[in-house]
């Protein structure tokens, strides 16, 4: 009996163990999106790298993510970004890691407050509750804006401020050009019907003539019309300023701080892919991104070249050569905090002061490659005079064979619906829809229109060596 038990006993030992599985519960998606946002934000605020890059590599390494969730760890990331001063603020009272809260206010921003409740505890749904009693109005400027004390110091000098922090604060829409090149804007508007990028509901640019508006971040890299180079994603006022420079056809321009080649397609459409257009800049890394971009556009009269510095030998052989130089200066980029929402907090006031002394040098530099009775375009996606108008007059009283041309005489008929107030182009997400930008067109005069030597300016400014 005392065998027959034993066996009954392994009987059923094996037999539990061969019976199912417990079956593993999983955490709720949103319990595990709360901890995607902290791991990626905590990364983040390292400062070390632009949040896009920290996305991107994070992203990189958690492949079987779907695009939806991608999305929602993007989305919230940068909205913590946005707001991140005034939700610290917030974070200071409730439970748990600030991290944490960072995390819920972020998700409960972009997804709303019932698609996180069920997986938050009773005591930060309350948190949460309470904070949608607090009047924004009560808070500091700075903090209800969200911006950091230095900031917020330079932006409260402008026009409206308030109402330009606002739009930056705002999430950017995407804005795509045609490359003229190829096809044109009803063109591809026609083909987007009936096709995915009908819900997105593309529309014309109010001001530049190849601009489409989309509404929501689609993956146009997948398009056709993107993989053919019938479409680039460069913002309108971007476009702009590319008609600002308006070359000609055979001419020799120079984009001077070309990056990764988004303006320099359009000077090269606008060349008709004739003439001689060189995309100079100091980072190789950058003017690799800009190869496959030139290949996709059909372009031939594009030349990257990687200079050392603004003071290159190789800039020195074309003094006094170009039609044309445009001269998109490194800058703070405080105009495109809409996109670019980290910038505020991995700066500060010693890099504008930094930015200011290299696009003093770079435009100076730039300056000697024009030809007489050329044209220098000076730009910035910055918003502050001090990279901007400040930057223009200095270099205007140290270079008298420059004169500043009105933007509405550049632009002419070809913008009609934009007209700025004084000689200079600014653009405000809150007046005109775009990532701010500043521009300034200055024309070299004639040499039988400069008497004596220019100050600022060698003797042998026009040599070609």
């Amino acid at each position: 009996m005392g065998s027959s038990a034993t066996s009954r006993n392994r009987q059923g030992s094996a037999g539990r163990r061969k019976g199912p599985e417990k079956p593993v519960v999983k955490a709720p998606v949103y319990a595990i999106r709360i901890e995607q946002v902290k791991t990626v934000f905590a990364e983040v605020q390292k400062w070390k790298f632009p949040a896009d890059s920290v996305l991107s590599a994070w992203f990189r390494m958690n492949k079987s993510l779907g695009s939806r969730d991608r999305a929602e760890v993007a989305e919230a990331v940068f909205d913590i970004l946005r707001n991140l001063r005034r939700y610290r603020q917030f974070a200071e009272s409730g439970v748990g890691s600030s991290l944490q809260r960072l995390a819920i206010l972020g998700l409960s921003s972009t997804l709303g407050h019932d698609a996180i409740r069920a997986v938050l505890s009773d005591e930060e749904n309350a948190w949460l509750e309470h904070l949608q009693t607090i009047d924004l109005n009560a808070l500091s400027p700075a903090v209800r804006g969200s911006l950091p004390d230095w900031l917020y110091e330079h932006f409260s000098k402008l026009d409206n401020a308030d109402s330009l922090i606002a739009a930056l604060n705002e999430k950017a829409p995407l804005d795509l050009r045609v490359n003229s090149f190829k096809t044109d804007r009803d063109t591809v508007l026609a083909a987007f019907k009936d096709s995915p990028a009908e819900q997105f509901e593309p529309q014309p640019t109010p001001y530049s003539p190849w601009g489409i508006r989309l509404n929501g971040k689609p993956a146009i890299n997948r398009w056709p019309l993107f993989e053919n180079g019938s479409l680039e994603v460069q913002d309108e006022g971007s476009q702009i300023l590319g008609m600002l420079v308006s070359p000609r056809r055979g001419e020799m321009v120079i984009d001077f701080c070309a990056g990764a080649g988004g303006k320099t397609l359009l000077l090269g459409a606008l060349m008709r892919s004739t003439g001689r257009l060189y995309a100079f800049d100091v980072s190789a890394a950058r003017l690799a991104k800009a190869k496959p971009r030139v290949a996709r556009s059909g372009l031939s009269n594009v030349t990257p070249v990687v200079i050392a510095n603004e003071n290159d030998a190789r800039v020195k052989r074309l003094a006094g050569k170009a039609h044309r130089v445009l001269v998109d200066a490194p800058c703070t980029g405080m105009g495109t905090l809409r996109r670019n929402p980290d910038l505020k907090w991995r700066q500060a006031p010693k890099d504008v002061a930094e930015l200011a002394a290299l696009q003093a040098s770079i435009l100076a530099s730039a300056s000697r490659c024009v030809a007489p009775g050329g044209r220098l375009v000076y730009s910035t996606c910055s918003v502050l005079p001090e990279e901007n108008e400040q930057q223009v007059e200095r270099f205007l009283q140290n270079h008298p064979d420059f004169t500043l041309l009105h933007v509405n005489q550049v632009l002419g008929d070809r913008c009609p619906n934009l007209v700025m107030e004084n000689e200079y182009l600014r653009l405000r997400p809150d007046v005109h829809g775009t990532d701010g930008f500043f521009a300034a067109v200055l024309e070299r005069r004639k040499k039988e229109e400069v008497s004596g030597p220019v100050e600022g300016m060698p003797a042998n400014d026009n040599r070609s060596s």
